[in-house]
């Protein structure tokens, strides 16, 4: 357990300047005192900790100093594999600088880990577009890329609708969706992010100044926030059903399933028959008629009057079709 801590302490070291007893406590999640023993430890066997005392001191790694990653044991090692996307970084314009960085970590390692980058691929892959649909780059993703690393303004063409609208950005960060990439950005001189799908830029041309980030700002947790939102905005209708329990358990595969599970945990209980009436947030009455379809017969509409209507004309078409007692000849029977 010290062991892992001291490299951990080493490596925190080699990424910052310095760090006070405080910020190096913080993060190990020990006391001041515990942190002042390893530092002494790592001292003593040749690792060359340096205190700087006084209102501004702090630890800090005599200049130039780094270590091997001999402190990895095998998981560790093919677990930093896994980190990157390879087809993502490759859509970026960053596959090179990847595969630069790969074999640098590989060469660093010990020699029973070298295989570690191989292991790891043989065992993972993560294909993230969605089946039935030609990926698509988009031409401009290198360039925004490379603003979001470098942190400077952009001049962008946006296409909305029939319009084009012209926008000054700051480009926090990226975001690969079901195969579709999203920027995550901050209009200039306001303090709203907003999202913008990548392939909707019409123009890109980065104006050379860098902005300030917010120390704050947490991207996971933007997505996290705007995707619920997002889901939420568009749910403008309702609908009322009856679910058989078969019903009951395919509501959340054929809806939005955090959108279900909601609804089907504020319905009232079983009726005598066993079925569930559910009061459902929709996006409008043609996407519910689509979704609910996939349910049969194990779903009855009960309002509005009007998508009532339509499933009932569907069961009618539907009884035609199967009760009519002939069938329709295939083409060249």
């Amino acid at each position: 357990m010290r062991a892992a801590r001291l490299i951990k302490m080493v490596l925190l070291l080699q990424s910052r300047p310095a760090m006070t007893a405080a910020e190096l406590a913080r993060e190990l999640e020990v006391s001041e005192r515990t942190v002042t023993r390893d530092a002494q430890a790592l001292s003593e066997a040749g690792v060359p900790v340096y205190a700087d005392r006084g209102r501004a001191g702090g630890y800090r790694l005599v200049g130039g100093y780094r270590t091997r990653l001999t402190g990895l044991h095998r998981g560790e090692a093919e677990a930093l594999f896994l980190s990157g996307v390879p087809g993502a970084l490759r859509e970026m314009g960053l596959e090179d600088a990847a595969s630069a960085a790969r074999l640098k970590v590989s060469a660093a390692l010990l020699p029973s880990l070298r295989d570690a980058s191989r292991t790891a691929a043989q065992r993972f892959h993560l294909d993230a577009p969605n089946w039935f649909k030609e990926p698509k780059t988009p031409a401009l993703l290198p360039a925004v890329a490379d603003a979001v690393w470098d942190d400077r303004r952009i001049g962008a063409r946006y296409r909305r609708g029939e319009d084009e609208v012209v926008r000054e950005l700051e480009p926090y960060g990226l975001v690969l969706k079901a195969g579709v990439w999203y920027l995550c950005a901050r209009v200039a001189g306001s303090a709203s992010f907003r999202v913008y799908r990548i392939d909707r830029f019409t123009a890109v041309e980065a104006d050379g100044e860098r902005f300030e980030r917010e120390p704050e700002f947490d991207l996971p947790a933007f997505w996290e926030e705007r995707a619920e939102q997002f889901a939420r905005s568009i749910l403008r209708a309702r609908v009322v059903v009856r679910l058989s329990p078969e019903g009951v358990r395919g509501l959340p595969h054929a809806l939005d399933s955090l959108t279900a599970r909601e609804a089907l945990a504020e319905a009232d209980g079983p009726d005598d028959d066993g079925w569930v009436t559910v009061d459902l947030p929709v996006e409008s009455e043609e996407v519910a008629h689509t979704q609910l379809t996939a349910l049969g017969p194990e779903v009855e509409v009960l309002a509005p009057e009007s998508l009532r209507e339509r499933f009932a004309g569907d069961a009618l078409r539907l009884a035609g079709l199967y009760h009519s007692g002939t069938r329709h000849p295939r083409d060249g029977a």
